[in-house]
């Protein structure tokens, strides 16, 4: 059963789209919010985070996803002149949920979370990154549907519960989503908003969702500031389920027999 999101100031967009397995109705709620922003913000200008700063989280990672990475790199080109902080191939991942500052969790946290997600009974999944829209600090890729990215991140939570590490939002703010590039400056929306709209009508990408990583995650800085991870663990998800054949009949199903 997929948890119910509600309306969170503190996620974008604010309210969750009223269907979770509709890619049009999630592809047009991302794009309405985005379109109603006025002003971008510094993606980079985010409380918490300074220099040497290191956060373990739940990640989805695309390091051979060359359909991917090919599509990333069209929409940066054509949206160059922004002038944003690109996303660099290496670096397109989806953060499913925070687990804690380095200094708060310890390393028997960690591998005592990795073991209950490991247990967990959810299955591999696909969704599709659809182009484009944003937020008020990224130019973004939308991802339908929903659903198993909700029930992942739930599942992902309860263990992080389980272990006692300090967490961060709850499933219910949770919007998912893959980001391109990062507004690195404030500046009005609304050029933004007319580039992104002219890359609304590309194919969107397939993408096979079979593990969860956690990772030790920080940020580099210089002329290119981006996120950098290590890989802690990799939780395998189980293989999607093939419906069964069905049995062959037996001698009774067949009717009475006759010698």
């Amino acid at each position: 059963m997929t948890p119910d999101l509600d309306v969170f100031p503190g996620a974008f967009p604010h309210r969750p789209p009223s269907d979770l397995d509709s890619p049009d109705l999630i592809i047009d709620n991302d794009w309405q919010a985005f379109r109603a922003v006025e002003r971008m913000t510094d993606h980079w200008a985010r409380p918490g985070w300074h220099a040497g700063v290191r956060s373990y989280y739940w990640m989805l990672t695309f390091p051979h996803a060359d359909e991917l990475m090919s599509r990333a790199r069209q929409c940066q080109e054509a949206l160059a002149h922004l002038g944003m902080d690109c996303v660099p191939e290496d670096g397109l991942h989806v953060t499913l949920a925070r687990i804690g500052s380095t200094d708060l969790v310890s390393d028997d946290q960690v591998h005592f979370l990795a073991g209950l997600a490991e247990q967990m009974a959810l299955s591999a999944f696909e969704v599709a990154a659809h182009p484009m829209a944003g937020s008020r600090g990224a130019v973004r890729f939308t991802l339908a549907p929903w659903s198993p990215l909700i029930r992942l991140h739930a599942a992902l939570s309860e263990a992080g519960r389980r272990a006692n590490v300090p967490g961060g939002k709850p499933t219910a703010a949770f919007r998912p989503h893959l980001g391109v590039q990062y507004s690195n400056r404030e500046r009005p929306a609304a050029p933004v908003i007319e580039s992104v709209a002219r890359l609304r009508d590309l194919e969107p990408v397939p993408l096979e969702i079979s593990s969860a990583e956690l990772v030790e995650l920080w940020r580099t800085s210089g002329p290119s500031p981006a996120y950098r991870w290590r890989v802690v663990r990799s939780v395998p998800l189980r293989p999607r389920s093939v419906p069964p054949s069905p049995p062959a009949a037996s001698r009774a199903d067949l009717g009475p027999h006759r010698s």
